[in-house]
């Protein structure tokens, strides 16, 4: 069982929320070396959240969400950043033929939508963010940090 040393809670009413959000989370020392696990229904928000932090970040573009391709891999102020979406993923070989241990033994932010269908396989996420959809297209967000280099993102 996995503890967690720090809890936020708070209230997305709207896509801007979100945005400001990601921007201070981008704003953090250590972001570019964390591993973010997101987590929610279809439709919560996951990949929106993943936009607006890029795009804080520095990237550039469109981002697009890697549910087909199950990664998608950026770079902002020369660091690496890999999205992952395991949605459709369903064969642990999958994992070792793609090469994705070696991209979570590399240094670099990782994103990551439907963490639990690699259960496993991941190391332990320094955030984990859990969006819900509420009432009037609003977002309840709790984001459990699971390391110190979490703990020091969420303070």
């Amino acid at each position: 069982m996995t503890s967690i040393l720090e809890t936020s809670s708070l209230r997305w009413p709207d896509e801007a929320a979100c945005a400001a959000s990601a921007a201070s989370l981008a704003g953090r020392a250590g972001i570019h070396e964390a591993l973010i696990e997101l987590h929610g229904p279809l439709g919560a928000g996951k990949t929106t959240f993943v936009r607006h932090l890029l795009h804080a970040l520095g990237v550039a573009g469109r981002v697009k969400s890697p549910t087909y391709g199950l990664m998608e891999s950026y770079e902002a102020g020369g660091r690496p950043i890999w999205h992952f979406d395991f949605y459709r993923f369903d064969d642990p070989q999958e994992w070792e033929d793609a090469g994705f241990r070696d991209v979570f033994g590399a240094r670099g932010l990782k994103l990551v939508e439907w963490p639990e269908k690699a259960a496993g396989l991941l190391p332990l996420a320094d955030l984990r963010i859990h969006i819900e959809p509420d009432a009037n297209e609003s977002r309840a967000v709790r984001i459990d940090a699971l390391t110190p280099l979490g703990a020091a993102l969420l303070a």
